[in-house]
């Protein structure tokens, strides 16, 4: 028979339970409502669509796109039986609440969170606004978060009981995570220096090190065999980080550096369109960890606690970001972690009701951020342009830097975009009959449609979607604008009463 200390746990694991999952189906429904009309926000959804149509029929040249051929292969045999968007969107919404509720699981059992705690977590991280945008796109975003919470429960687990079998587990999760998204490189450093600091000797048995690479590279060996077999180069994926890091040329927008420091960037925007409470319980946890800081020996000697863990993780990225050229998705890793630092600083200095009252604030912010931002655009006017398209019998259209129509057009009718004006002409004399002046240049910084602009339309529609400035935000990464200068082209573009505009190459 159980003992009573077991069926309290086991009753205080179930209620636990209910409410994580509770606070999911709120997340979910925030997730997909309305995301038939919200359509790809992003060249970055579509063109990773169409990649992945193209894997489906037998087509490698782009495996390797964006470094992330997990990412592409994961959902070819969905291209196979569908080739409608918005079923890959719901699927990478349901990813990322996988992802999200993994988290807050682990989180909630090695903390002991009561179930309105761990409910609280999921809310506070699931309604984040970047996570809420992220969780509606087709990017590469929502399936790394999965693989983020299997890397950090990984290495905790690693921290607490040290095995080289715990050490290869990590390296195996890393390695499927760089399969995924090239942001898991980052990880790389910060856990060296949490292997430095913990200093516990596991690295001095023979040959983990080398166990340890054979994992990391495991990835790299069968994915370029598979592209030496279908004819790319060897180099292929190792050669995107190289481009990555240092790009050949300037984009079209003019942004050819990768590093640019700026402390600022992401303290203003998490203080402008996130939770404050991700920032103060940043700043709580430091302090807390500075209170119980004892020393190096202490930190190697002393079972490693989940707060100043993900202390750790939130700090070094935010640290570590702050190195680079910015978008708010350069945060991705983080906004869980800081989410769970809130949560478990403030369940430490305040008592549980003024908890749950400071949640439960934070959440109805971070949703009426989310309204603004994400549901009051709605909907997205690209099927109106495909409709008028279709019904004027137009087969070849071309579009200025966005590819958002494409999903919308029907199987003859073929989509050319364009990063310059001045292509029109060859393109005229190839047939194509209409050009869409897509406002998706301005949020892209590809300014290079001046002629064109001055010219009358056949046809116009508003779009909302393409003004908000957190799209804007999600690309100062390609335009190389700071932080300011991101929402002031933001605003200039809300002039623009109709950034969908149709005309007729003569």
């Amino acid at each position: 028979m159980p003992s009573p200390a077991a069926a309290n746990n086991a009753s205080s694991s179930a209620s636990r339970t209910l409410w994580l999952l509770l606070a999911l189906l709120v997340v979910a429904g925030l997730r997909l409502w309305r995301l038939p009309e919200a359509g790809p926000a992003d060249y970055d959804s579509v063109r990773n669509w169409q990649v992945v149509q193209e894997l489906a029929q037998g087509n490698f040249a782009r495996l390797f796109h964006h470094g992330s051929p997990g990412f592409l292969l994961l959902y070819t045999p969905v291209a196979a039986l569908t080739h409608q968007f918005l079923v890959f969107q719901a699927i990478n919404a349901v990813l990322g609440l996988a992802g999200l509720g993994w988290f807050a699981a682990w989180v909630s059992w090695q903390a002991a969170l009561r179930g309105p705690e761990a409910a609280g977590l999921v809310l506070l991280g699931g309604t984040s606004l970047l996570l809420t945008f992220s969780g509606r796109d087709f990017t590469m975003s929502s399936p790394s978060l999965v693989l983020a919470a299997g890397l950090l429960q990984s290495h905790f687990a690693r921290l607490q009981r040290p095995s080289s079998r715990a050490a290869l587990r990590v390296a195996a999760w890393l390695a499927v995570g760089l399969c995924f998204n090239y942001k898991f490189l980052f990880a790389v450093p910060i856990l060296t220096v949490l292997e430095m600091c913990r200093a516990d000797g596991l690295w001095q048995q023979r040959g983990l090190g080398a166990r340890v690479l054979l994992v990391l590279a495991a990835p790299y060996v069968l994915f370029g065999t598979l592209g030496v077999a279908v004819g790319l180069p060897w180099y292929r994926w190792p050669g995107f980080y190289v481009r990555t890091v240092v790009p050949p040329a300037a984009n079209v927008a003019g942004r050819q550096a990768t590093l640019h420091l700026d402390l600022l960037y992401y303290v203003r925007y998490l203080l402008d369109f996130e939770s404050p409470l991700l920032l103060l319980g940043l700043a709580t946890a430091g302090w807390l960890g500075w209170r119980q800081w004892r020393g190096w020996r202490q930190w190697r000697l002393q079972p490693v606690a989940l707060l100043p863990y993900l202390l750790a993780w939130a700090g070094c990225l935010l640290a570590g970001m702050s190195l680079l050229i910015k978008a708010p998705r350069g945060l991705l890793f983080a906004y869980l972690p800081l989410a769970a630092l809130a949560v478990l600083s403030g369940r430490r200095l305040l008592p549980g009701w003024a908890l749950t009252a400071l949640i439960l604030a934070a959440v109805g912010q971070n949703m009426y951020r989310i309204q603004r931002q994400l549901f009051a655009p709605l909907p997205a006017r690209y099927p109106q342009v495909a409709a008028w398209l279709r019904q004027h019998e137009a087969t070849q259209v071309a579009s200025t830097v966005g590819l958002s129509l494409s999903p919308y057009l029907a199987k003859n009718q073929v989509l050319t975009v364009i990063t310059d004006e001045q292509q029109l002409a060859a393109l005229r004399r190839q047939g194509c009959q209409y050009v869409l002046l897509d406002g998706y240049w301005q949020v892209a910084g590809v300014a290079h449609f001046d002629s064109l602009r001055r010219q009358v339309p056949v046809a116009a529609w508003p779009n909302p979607q393409l003004q908000q400035p957190l799209l804007f935000l999600e690309h100062s990464e390609y335009t190389g604008l700071d932080y300011a200068q991101t929402l002031a082209a933001s605003r200039a573009a809300v002039a623009d009463s109709l950034p969908l505009r149709l005309y007729r190459l003569q």
